[in-house]
């Protein structure tokens, strides 16, 4: 694309940060773009972390070249997302931008405005966020008006699954572009401070990471936990959001040698990935998981639920067990703890597979593209 654009995004809670997969994916594409010459705004939330005050980050007006704007937030469960969004897209409609990218189905209901002016209208779903377990009548019915919306207002529609596009397609006759998620080949890390905090060498404990939201089946895995027959640890490493009450479940729910970290980032993060035994996703509801492409980067054994947004990014490189069957995932858990030669095949494959199929500069390039002519 020879003509650089003037691009505002909105729909992520702030960047630079891991609060969740849509803030990565939004960082990712947005200092990229800037490196190719183009101007990219980004409007951020206030308010605090989604894990907790302690992991707030020092604001600024730049990250790598992205202009950054605060906008006005309710900060209260099931408010914040919703305000945001509303001062983002006041903000966008009237500046002086070629094309606006929302993030995430519920910031698209505000596509209408940036529209009603004159400006090109990108919405990425991230998932359908309408289903996901912690939200009540009012925030459901919100998010599916906001796919609704994205469906009418948006010049283009980006979906990060092929599942999702089916679904687009029979629901609202509406085609959509499939542009995955992107992933760049880590440095791996020595056990360090896993070991100085929590005693964990490498392939002592099996992995999940994530947010500790129902949707991402936890419980499952703590259920299969309890009948494995292992001295490894289990590790689950992530904080909740906006659901405090699950993840207080899950602890009591927790039998032996499982630890909770919390929400980690750095240094910790990658010593995590670098050193898993195996990395579980045991999903009932994703949109594209960038925690899976991370694991998978990492050269990790993956065990995944056999939800179609886990298994078109692993195809045969990592192991499916049956969406919220304990049994079934307690027999592949024992399977791959009975049998490390297996978990060494996976391990060897895994990470020139996921990087080559998911490069963040050609995600950046299609995405450019779809600008250009939505």
């Amino acid at each position: 694309m020879e003509r650089k654009l003037n691009i505002a995004m909105f729909g992520h809670k702030r960047i630079p940060s891991r609060e969740g997969g849509i803030e990565i994916v939004v960082a990712e594409l947005s200092t990229r773009m800037v490196a190719l010459g183009h101007q990219v705004t980004c409007y951020n939330r206030t308010g605090h972390h989604v894990s907790g005050a302690e992991f707030d980050g020092t604001t600024s007006g730049s990250y790598r070249g992205v202009r950054l704007k605060n906008v006005w937030t309710v900060n209260r469960r099931g408010l914040a997302a919703m305000t945001a969004s509303v001062s983002a897209a006041l903000h966008a409609a009237f500046g002086k931008y070629d094309v606006v990218h929302i993030h995430a189905e519920g910031p698209a209901f505000m596509a209408w405005l940036p529209k009603l002016l004159g400006k090109r209208v990108v919405v990425t779903i991230h998932g359908l966020d309408w289903r996901r377990a912690k939200w009540g009548g009012f925030a459901s019915w919100y998010i599916k008006s906001g796919e609704k919306c994205a469906v009418k207002y948006a010049d283009g529609i980006i979906v990060l699954s092929e599942a999702v596009q089916t679904y687009f397609r029979e629901t609202y006759q509406r085609e959509t572009v499939f542009i995955p998620n992107g992933i760049v080949k880590p440095e791996l890390r020595e056990a360090d401070e896993i070991v100085k905090r929590w005693g964990l060498s490498r392939g002592s404990y099996v992995l999940f990471l994530g947010r500790l939201v129902p949707e991402k089946g936890v419980h499952y895995l703590l259920e299969a936990w309890k009948s494995v027959a292992t001295d490894k640890k289990l590790v689950i490493a992530g904080g909740s959001s906006d659901t405090a009450d699950y993840m207080n479940a899950l602890k009591e729910q927790a039998g032996e040698n499982v630890l909770f970290i919390g929400f980690q980032q750095g240094r910790v993060l990658e010593e995590l990935y670098s050193n898993a035994y195996v990395y579980v996703l045991p999903s009932d509801l994703e949109g594209m998981p960038l925690s899976l492409l991370e694991a998978m980067s990492y050269g990790n054994c993956c065990l995944v639920s056999d939800i179609a947004e886990c298994t078109q990014v692993v195809e045969d490189y990592a192991v499916a067990f049956a969406r919220g069957n304990v049994g079934d995932l307690t027999e592949k858990l024992q399977d791959l703890l009975d049998h490390p030669e297996k978990v060494s095949q996976y391990k060897e494959t895994a990470s020139d597979f996921i990087c080559g199929k998911n490069n963040w500069d050609d995600v950046v390039d299609r995405t450019l593209r779809l600008y250009g002519t939505a």
